[in-house]
């Protein structure tokens, strides 16, 4: 079903921009960083926080990032911290940055480099934070290679532990930190997902003949994620049964680019993609009952509705990050730069 955007727009984005995420160690407020993506112009990191009101989008912080951002994630533990990936020409590289003090003597101060994430000799694609409280690992994913790195913000110090190559006929470009188990790491790699246990840096697993752009953990199912693919839509699998997908929600028309499990209720997930389209669905599978269903139970079970399709755009989709703070609020941000928060409460309510 489609329904008519109720949502909250932030105008404050001047240039294009692809990355959005939600800030997970702020205890107090619903707050998002945005990242931009101008080649001419220097690029911004917009600290954007719902009013206490929760009808508008208060821009509470703006910070400049001279090169074009490709990847942003806000620290899980420390709201003042976050990693970026930028380009810069043909050169990539990634950061972990510390958000400056704001005042208002201010108004768009410089990012507090604390380290370079720079032993990468491929194009880097990503930085991964494990996303269930501290942990003093990062790992990063270029084309070729997945890092895992010891970092000390406190003293600026980041330090490669240990790294493996997926090898010169494999493309990697992306991945997700499995929140069940700090040693599992899935990355996207050409027309699989592979599934990397970083305690042996091997590959454990793989989902094979997919096209995956994005993929998402369920972070209250053990073994349960989703992926985004070009052809399929969104896709759910048990990682202990990976031929066959637990789900088919074929509900984009153009590329799916972008997938969320919601952090708090379960089965509750968001879609993005080209098509100028956010799809909220409510899928009702877990581990539980996928351990005891054989393959053609899978295949002939109903799909669940699709909640809603939020339609009121004109650019596609690339951003999409559900609020930890509450969890019933989503931020979207497409390509032109509009950011729009939405409620999804009706829905849940009427679960």
């Amino acid at each position: 079903m489609q329904g008519a955007s109720t949502g909250i727009v932030y105008g404050g984005l001047k240039y294009q921009a692809r990355c959005i995420a939600d800030v997970r160690a702020d205890p107090d407020h619903t707050s998002f960083l945005a990242g931009t993506l101008s080649l001419k112009e220097e690029n911004e990191v917009h600290l954007i926080r719902l009013s206490p009101s929760g009808n508008e989008l208060l821009c509470e912080g703006l910070f400049y990032h001279q090169n074009e951002i490709w990847d942003l994630k806000s620290c899980p533990y420390d709201a003042r911290i976050l990693s970026t990936v930028y380009t810069s020409g043909e050169t990539y590289g990634a950061s972990v940055w510390k958000i400056p003090e704001i005042s208002s003597q201010s108004n768009s101060p410089q990012l507090d480099q604390l380290v370079s994430l720079d032993d990468h000799t491929a194009k880097i694609k990503s930085v991964l934070w494990w996303p269930l409280g501290k942990h003093d690992k990062l790992v990063t994913i270029d084309e070729r290679n997945i890092f895992v790195w010891s970092i000390d913000s406190s003293n600026k110090i980041a330090k490669v532990i240990s790294q493996e190559s997926v090898g010169m006929l494999h493309n990697l470009s992306g991945g997700a930190w499995d929140p069940h188990d700090r040693n599992a790491v899935a990355a996207i790699c050409d027309s699989s997902l592979q599934c990397w246990d970083l305690r042996t840096m091997k590959n454990a697993n793989a989902i094979e003949h997919a096209h995956i752009r994005d993929v998402d953990y369920n972070p209250k199912k053990q073994h349960i994620l989703a992926t985004a693919e070009d052809e399929f839509g969104i896709r759910l699998w048990d990682l202990r049964m990976p031929k066959i997908p637990l789900k088919d929600l074929p509900g984009h028309s153009h590329w799916t680019w972008a997938v969320r499990h919601n952090p708090e209720y379960d089965g509750l997930i968001l879609s993005a993609g080209t098509d100028s389209t956010v799809n909220l669905w409510q899928v009702s599978v877990g581990s539980e009952d996928s351990a005891i269903d054989s393959p053609r139970d899978k295949r002939s079970r109903q799909i669940d509705p699709l909640l809603n399709s939020y339609t009121d755009y004109e650019d596609s989709i690339y951003g999409i990050a559900w609020s930890s703070q509450d969890p019933s609020v989503f931020a979207s941000l497409s390509y032109d730069g509009r950011v729009v928060v939405e409620s999804v409460k009706p829905y849940i309510q009427r679960k």
